[in-house]
């Protein structure tokens, strides 16, 4: 005989069919809550930060619509709208003939660094391009690769400067103007092809012969340096020296000038003297010769020592000779060598004096000779 089920209580039956139709209201509590809370995620999803140095490329269905300033912005959320965030201020940087490894030594590119100059020789060049985003909407939309761009347009414009120098001027004093066609170039071309970026500075990193003849050429460099630096100190030993002649000169004509002119006037002064004791003369020759006699006299008895006698003396003076001096002269002139003999120094003719002197008397003794008196006449 089969064993019937038991049956459940009233009240549980009751219970279970209360808990179904709780959960049935909390389904359809939830289908209706899901979509509402979607809703507002997808609309919350649209609100955005611009930082302080980018700007926001927004797109309608792909197509720009608008470009936001730094700040806490709004767009209609995807699939509608989007947001491309640019970095317009930070500076970015594109290598010409050599790639950067970090602290390492950097890599050389010679498709790139080897170039043709305007003298058709090769030389090596590595340029370092800095530049920011200028138009962030043009750095979006216009290229699609811009960095790849940049690189072709920085290659052509340097080749185009490096094609319009010769080598020596890439190389040495014109490593400057290398720089400022390149960047001029770049600029123009960038500017013709769009792309939104702005060229801020252009360094020559390397300018060199190809590493083959790199010694022989900087040979050749050091002989024109020193070509230069012998020319450079000719130059200033010229200036240093020309006008040190010129003062020298203009001092000696100088001189000579003055030397002529105080000439002049002297012989004009001793023509003019002698001019006078003419007209004296053939005035009064007589006179004229006792006077000039007198003043040649004067002359040279002034440069002498001088003895004064009496009138009435003349004949108890006895003429001395310093003959002791005399000996020694000769003595100085024998030790010396000199064939020439000595000179005998005359005895002081005695002068005639203008002051009476009396006569000795009987009495007095005989007069001695008397001693030279220097300065009296």
């Amino acid at each position: 005989m089969p064993m019937r089920e038991p049956e459940l209580p009233r009240e549980r039956i009751d219970e279970l069919m209360r808990d179904l139709a709780a959960r049935s209201g909390l389904w359809r509590a939830a289908i209706w809550l899901a979509p509402i809370a979607l809703l507002a995620l997808w609309v919350l999803s649209g609100f955005y930060i611009v930082g302080p140095s980018e700007q926001g490329v927004v797109t309608q269905f792909g197509r720009h619509i608008a470009t936001t300033e730094p700040g806490v912005k709004y767009h209609v959320p995807w699939p509608i709208e989007s947001v491309t965030i640019v970095d317009v201020q930070s500076i970015r940087r594109a290598e010409i003939g050599f790639r950067s490894r970090g602290g390492a030594e950097a890599q050389r590119v010679l498709e790139e660094a080897l170039m043709l100059t305007q003298d058709e020789n090769i030389v090596e060049v590595g340029l370092l391009v800095q530049y920011r985003i200028g138009d962030a909407a043009e750095y979006v939309f216009r290229v699609q690769y811009p960095e790849a761009m940049l690189q072709s347009v920085s290659e052509v414009a340097l080749r185009s400067a490096a094609g319009q120098m010769p080598i020596d001027g890439i190389i040495t004093e014109r490593r400057a103007d290398v720089q400022q066609n390149t960047r001029a170039l770049m600029q123009s071309m960038l500017q013709r092809y769009g792309g939104g970026m702005l060229i801020t500075d252009v360094f020559l990193q390397v300018a060199d012969a190809p590493e083959q003849v790199r010694d022989a050429f900087q040979d050749v460099v050091r002989a024109r340096e020193d070509r230069e630096r012998t020319v450079n100190e000719s130059q200033a030993y010229r200036e240093d020296i020309l006008p040190k002649a010129r003062g020298e000169a203009q001092r000696i004509v100088q001189g000579a000038t003055a030397y002529r002119e105080e000439r002049v006037r002297q012989a004009r002064g001793e023509t003019e003297r002698f001019l006078a004791v003419l007209r004296e003369y053939r005035a009064a020759p007589a006179v004229t010769r006792e006077r000039m006699h007198i003043e040649a006299l004067e002359r040279a008895l002034a440069k002498v020592d001088k003895v004064l006698i009496g009138a009435g003396v003349q004949d108890g003076i006895l003429p001395f000779l310093p003959l002791r001096g005399a000996r020694g002269a000769q003595e100085r002139q024998a030790t010396r060598g000199g064939d020439t003999p000595p000179a005998t120094t005359a005895p002081p003719q005695p002068a005639a004096s203008t002051a009476p002197t009396a006569p000795p008397t009987a009495s007095a003794p005989a007069p001695r000779p008397a001693a030279p008196a220097g300065g009296g006449r």
